[in-house]
């Protein structure tokens, strides 16, 4: 594997996180992005557009993103709007955070703290 191609040795921070979650079935734009999140924790994750777009600026620039050319949509607003989607280097990430976490839950398991289903 390559040093471009390595999973990152840390672990994701719940905005990366929750971020390559969204991105995870195709390519969305910021607000979709922050919409999904926002959904999907249940309101515990909420980004203003500094968080967002400083977030999805790192991510491009770490290679665990990048902007989309174009997306097919009949909305006038699509001209304007950025797409992102996973790269291979995203996703491999994701992968591992999933791990990460799938590991910490058995743990938590194994010793009594979460019910075992």
């Amino acid at each position: 594997m390559s040093s471009t191609d390595a999973v990152p040795a840390k672990p994701l921070t719940p905005v990366v996180y929750h971020t390559l979650i969204a991105l995870a079935s195709g390519p969305r734009h910021g607000y979709a992005i922050s919409q999904d999140v926002e959904d999907a924790t249940d309101g515990q994750i909420r980004m203003g557009p500094g968080t967002l777009y400083g977030s999805l600026q790192r991510m491009q620039t770490s290679g665990l993103l990048r902007v989309v050319d174009s997306v097919d949509s009949e909305s006038s607003h699509e001209d304007r709007r950025r797409y992102y989607e996973l790269t291979p280097s995203g996703r491999r990430a994701l992968e591992a955070e999933a791990r990460r976490l799938e590991r910490a839950v058995a743990l938590a398991r194994s010793r009594s703290i979460l019910d075992a289903g």
